[in-house]
């Protein structure tokens, strides 16, 4: 099922162990702008909420991967921008719990639960991730760089009202950035407010793939490692992707290619994703240069390679 438009991988997840991705948004539809973003610059910031891409055929690429393959660790509301600014993502929840037993996710940057109808959708959801990585209305300027009509306290108050009604698992990502929102007495100011939210489980996060912005630098393991006690409760660091024993996934140029667009990734991540030989991944990533399709990027002493920005 190598043409899937609105459905991507199973990819990696450093949460989700083999997670496939449905994307309901167009490249870079957000509410916010974050200068740590994978993705890279938002070119789309909107609050506003519509049937980006049509439901009925998101729910005919699920049925028939769920018909073809159907192997997967977690079914995740994710990809090229929000979810939940898709009008209709509560329905593709629904549908995904009532016709598989694969647990479904969503990664929701949290921005739109301020609204009921938002909440009531998303509450269908086993696991719903959300975002807080600032303390205040400035900081939240600094870090995420909001559409203008967003307002930090209503998110705050939306994830509040969230928690108070889900039942399922609902777990806060605190990304940090050295020198913007990492020094321990900000970091503080996160935990309090992750306290009054009341999240299942808190993990810490840093920029292991290339950011939208490059002065987005990561902590070291080190220095997130003396922070995670300030959150109550403690918080883990995500860890890192691992392939089970005999694992093996079916592959193309294509996959791979709908892969890199919506994560970067080295080669040796591909190699340890798909189970792939790394001269078979090499000359993938040779045809897809060669068509201008991706790009390298250098991170960290790490070569990462990713779609080209679509214009």
């Amino acid at each position: 099922m190598g043409d899937k438009k609105y459905l991507f991988g199973p990819v990696p997840s450093r949460r989700f162990g083999r997670s496939l991705g449905v994307d309901l948004t167009p490249y870079k539809t957000c509410s916010l702008d974050c200068v740590f973003c994978q993705l890279g610059r938002t070119t789309n910031k909107t609050v506003t909420r519509e049937e980006y891409v049509k439901t009925d055929a998101v729910i005919a690429e699920l049925d028939e991967w769920l018909e073809r393959e159907g192997q997967a660790d977690y079914i995740t509301l994710a990809g090229s921008g929000e979810p939940t600014l898709h009008s209709h993502f509560g329905e593709i929840l629904e549908y995904v719990r009532k016709k598989s037993i694969i647990p479904v996710v969503l990664l929701t940057n949290g921005t739109m639960l301020q609204f009921q109808e938002v909440r009531d959708a998303a509450a269908c959801a086993d696991i719903v991730k959300i975002s807080l990585s600032a303390w205040d209305q400035a900081s939240y300027g600094w870090v995420n760089r909001p559409h203008r009509q967003l307002q930090f306290d209503q998110l705050i108050e939306g994830q509040k009202a969230f928690r108070a009604q889900f039942k399922g698992q609902l777990w806060l990502e605190v990304f940090l950035v050295r020198g913007i929102n990492s020094i321990p007495a900000d970091v503080q100011k996160i935990a309090a407010l992750a306290e009054e939210i009341t999240p299942d489980r808190i993990q810490l996060n840093t920029a292991v793939r290339p950011p939208a912005e490059d002065f987005a630098a990561p902590l070291s393991k080190e220095r997130i490692e003396e922070l995670i006690n300030l959150f109550c409760p403690a918080a883990e660091i995500i860890p890192e992707f691992e392939i089970k024993n005999g694992d093996h996934v079916h592959v193309s140029q294509e996959e791979i290619f709908s892969m890199l667009k919506r994560r970067p990734c080295t080669a040796n991540q591909i190699v340890e994703i798909f189970g792939m030989h790394l001269n078979e991944v090499s000359k993938y990533l040779g045809n897809l240069m060669s068509t201008g399709k991706i790009r390298m990027e250098l991170k960290n002493t790490s070569v990462y390679y990713a779609a080209k920005t679509q214009e």
